[in-house]
Formats: structure tokens, C-alpha cells, sequence
């Protein structure tokens, strides 16, 4: 297993440990565990390069922030001259030209890249079985999906891969495969993180998050990641967190908002129960629990469904067999848009393109679209207003634990409903984290979730470090 990053750093000054052998250990690592398919594409030669590097810089005394710090990187963020597919026949060979903001920031920090993670096809599923390239195991137990989209980035950090790896969230793709596999795992707050670099899927909802074994690795990320950048209109003109300064904070009387049980009637009873007791822990602590009013909750999902098929419609025009990507030979008289599409695409984006183009047509964009967005404009406000009365919404991050393969497929409803309780936070843009919490009867793992006001990531972060602590302890 690898060693958490601030206790190998130390390892690395002291000449303890080799950043070059480290490194190869993990690629071996990844070699004998290839099963899992928890990877699109290994960087073993950069990886060595790179780590090549930090050893000279941790031998000369001048390592950067986050010297030899191994990172893998969901396949939908742009990675200048390494391979970036979305997981589909569409980009199967495509190589961008630059890097996305974080993979930037990361690598000036002196991260090392390991590797392009699997994912659902354009960040389109629940469950990493939508990938051209496969799917993704959980490593907990193979019969398991690992969740998605970004299950290859929770597979790759919960079998101890990389330190960190970074994913996309759009509804819940981070916090539910984090859940599903047992580690961190964090949305932030719209526009904390830059998306310059992210494939689009759906831009008003997408954003890049990070997954991690433990918060103290996941926080060093987000400090170096975070900020405003220029290259992304809809970045927040905010400094970087500094969210470690928060894990020593003295946590007395928080308001801590729970939801009722007409909330949590989606739920398996293990995840009711370990809710409650979790609750009852924060109360012997002196906290002070109030029950918040969840407005629209039946309408989480079709309005998050509507919104991102729509946007999704739109974004994915570009790949028209013309400018890039995939292109089909061509019989006479073939058109060119529709083979494309039709043999490039997989079923679940074609799904969520024709309901996109569906919503938005005419005669059925004010009765779908328009009435999304506002009932969208209402979610945020309900937020808004929760979060003028606690310090924080405690909740639980899936309905349960991971399920098996293949058992929501003939049911793209019942695969939708794995996002029932994460799609909020993206539609009102606040931030959210996926704390490990419990088990089920099969010793899988589940998580809960805190949630708090747009921007208060490093709070947040800082509440979660003092929640895994007092639900563990």
C-alpha cells in the first residue's frame, strides 16, 4: 500500500526512501492489479522521467510543494502530449495540445503523473460500465461496480495507485464512486476550481474534484489548485484555500442540518441507521441539530437530468467526424454527421443527446428546459436560506452501497437514481464532500456527505477532518 504523501515526503528529505523506487513499486503495482482497468493509459515512461526530477530536486534541497507527490488524472482533463479519450471511440486517439489550469498548477507543484483513469463515456453513468475501453472494478470486490463517472479515479486512490486523483463531477460522479469505494471525496464550490482543460459535458454544472485515502493528501491538492485563472470566465476571483489551516480548529456548538425521514426513504435501512447514530454522536458532542426543510426534492433529479442532457446536447455538436476526433470510412452518398455519430458515440451518450435535443426543440423548451432552470433558481435558493441557520448539512452521499454489475442496465431510471442525493449540491453550486462512514452486510462501504454555503470549501474541509474523526473515534 502506498504511504500517504506528508508521511513519505518526509521519507524523501531524509533519504529514506527512493522517489524513483517508489514510483516503479506503483507501476509494477498497477501492472499485477491490471485487472482492475482502473487505467486508459499508464505514463510509466514520464512517471520515471518525472520522478527522476523530484529525486534531484529532494537531494539538492529544493523540492516544491508537492515534490513527488503521485497523481493520476481522470480521462476527460486535458493533458498536453498524453492521451485524452473520455472514454470513447470518439477521442480515441486524440492528444491535446496543452494542460488543463490543475494538471498546470499540480505538475509546477511537482506532482508526478501515473496515468489517464477509466470513466463512463463522456462522464455519462453511474457506474463506469459505459466506457469504450471497459469496465472499471471496484478493488474492494470485483463482482462490484466502483461507481462513476469517475470510477476509475476512486479505484486508482482506493487501491493505493497514487496519492490523489483528480476527477469531473457533474451530478454526484465524484462523491457517489468515492462512497462506493470508501475514501474522500470532493466537489467544490462553482468556479473554486478552474475547468479550463475539462471536457464539457454539462458547463454549468461540471467541475473538476479530487479523490483521496485520507484529508490531509486531498487538502495539500486543493491548495495548489484552487484560485481564479484567466483562461476560465467562470472561475471565482478568489485566492487558493488554504483549507490545512482549518484541521486544528476547536469545533464547539455548530448547527448541524440533518434531513427527515421522508428524505431518507430512498435509503437502505444500514445507511438510515449509521445516519441516525452518526447524528446522535454530533448531539453528546454539544451540537445542536436542526431538521431543514428540503424543498423540490422530487425534482432533483429530472431537473438535473433536463439541464444536463441539454447542455450535453449542445457541447457534443463539435464531434462531427470534421474538426477532430473520430472519422468512419464513407460509402457514397454516407453522410459524414451521422456515421460519425452513430458509430463513435456509445448507447448511454447517444441516450442523453437525444434527450438533450428533445427538451430543447421547439414546442417543448418552455414546458422542460425553461421550467428546469427555474426550478433550478429555486433548489439554490432553498440553499441559500438553509445555510443562513446551520453551519453545515449532514446527509447521506448514496442511497447504499455499491451495487453489482449489470443489475441497473435494462433500467437507465434506477441507474439515474444513484444521484438522488448528490445532483443538488451541483444544481445550486455549493460544495460537498463524501466522508467514508459505514458498511453494509457484505463489509462494502458507504459514505455521508457535508455540504455548507458556496465558497466556505476550506471550511468545509476543515468540518469534514473533525466529523471523520468523531464518527470513527
Amino acid at each position: 500500500m502506498l504511504t500517504p504523501y506528508l508521511e513519505l515526503r518526509k521519507q524523501f528529505e531524509n533519504k529514506q526512501s527512493s522517489v524513483v523506487e517508489t514510483v516503479n513499486n506503483v507501476l509494477a503495482d498497477i501492472e499485477n492489479r491490471k485487472n482492475l482497468n482502473a487505467f486508459i493509459t499508464v505514463t510509466g515512461d514520464l512517471a520515471i522521467e518525472q520522478a527522476k526530477i523530484s529525486q534531484n530536486r529532494f537531494d539538492s534541497g529544493n523540492p516544491r510543494e508537492l515534490e513527488g507527490m503521485i497523481l493520476a488524472i481522470k480521462d476527460n482533463i486535458s493533458t498536453k502530449d498524453i492521451r485524452t479519450t473520455c472514454a470513447s471511440k470518439m477521442l480515441e486517439n486524440y492528444l491535446p495540445i496543452y494542460n488543463a489550469t490543475a494538471v498546470q498548477r499540480l505538475l509546477d507543484a511537482g506532482v508526478i503523473i501515473i496515468g489517464k483513469t477509466n470513466m463512463d463515456e463522456f462522464a455519462m453513468g453511474s457506474s463506469n460500465e459505459n466506457s469504450y475501453f471497459g469496465n472499471v472494478l471496484n478493488p474492494l470486490n470485483n463482482e462490484y461496480v466502483p461507481g462513476g463517472s469517475s470510477g476509475g479515479s476512486s479505484t486508482a486512490a482506493t487501491a493505493g495507485f497514487c496519492h490523489v486523483s483528480l476527477g469531473s463531477e457533474t451530478g454526484g460522479s465524484v462523491r457517489q464512486p468515492a462512497s462506493f469505494t470508501g475514501i474522500y471525496g470532493y466537489k467544490p464550490s462553482y468556479g473554486r476550481i478552474s475547468r479550463y482543460g475539462l471536457v464539457a459535458f454539462a458547463s454549468s454544472l461540471d467541475q473538476i474534484g479530487i479523490f483521496s485515502q485520507n484529508l490531509e493528501d486531498l487538502s495539500s491538492v486543493c491548495d495548489v489548485i484552487t484560485g481564479v485563472d484567466e483562461n476560465d470566465s467562470t472561475s471565482a476571483n478568489l485566492k487558493p484555500t488554504v483549507s490545512k489551516t482549518h484541521f486544528n480548529s476547536e469545533y464547539s456548538g455548530l448547527k448541524v442540518g440533518y434531513v427527515s425521514d421522508e428524505v431518507l426513504k430512498n435509503c437502505t435501512e444500514y445507511v438510515r441507521d449509521k445516519y441516525r447514530s452518526d447524528l446522535n454522536i454530533m448531539k453528546d458532542q454539544g451540537h445542536e441539530l436542526i431538521e431543514i426543510p428540503i424543498h423540490y426534492a422530487e425534482a432533483w433529479i429530472p431537473t438535473y437530468y433536463i439541464i444536463a442532457t441539454a447542455e450535453a446536447s449542445s457541447n457534443l455538436a463539435r464531434f462531427d467526424g470534421v474538426r477532430f476526433g473520430f472519422r468512419p470510412e464513407l460509402k457514397e452518398n454516407e453522410d459524414i454527421y451521422v456515421k460519425t455519430r452513430s458509430k463513435g458515440f456509445g448507447m448511454e451518450v447517444k441516450r442523453r443527446i437525444m434527450l438533450g435535443t428533445y427538451v430543447l426543440s421547439s414546442g417543448f423548451y418552455d414546458a422542460y428546459y425553461r421550467k428546469a432552470q427555474q426550478v433550478r433558481r429555486k433548489i439554490a435558493d432553498s440553499y441559500l436560506a438553509t445555510f443562513d441557520k446551520v453551519d453545515f448539512i449532514y446527509m447521506p452521499t448514496t442511497p447504499g452501497s455499491a451495487f453489482k454489475f449489470g443489475s441497473r442496465n435494462g433500467n437507465p431510471i434506477k441507474m439515474y437514481k444513484a444521484d438522488y442525493y448528490t445532483a443538488s449540491a451541483n444544481l445550486a453550486g455549493v460544495p460537498a464532500i463524501n466522508i467514508p462512514s459505514g458498511f453494509d452486510e457484505d463489509g462494502m462501504p458507504f459514505g455521508m456527505q457535508v455540504q455548507c454555503n458556496n465558497f466556505d470549501d476550506e471550511k468545509m474541509i476543515g468540518y469534514a477532518h473533525y466529523i471523520s474523526k468523531l464518527i470513527k473515534s
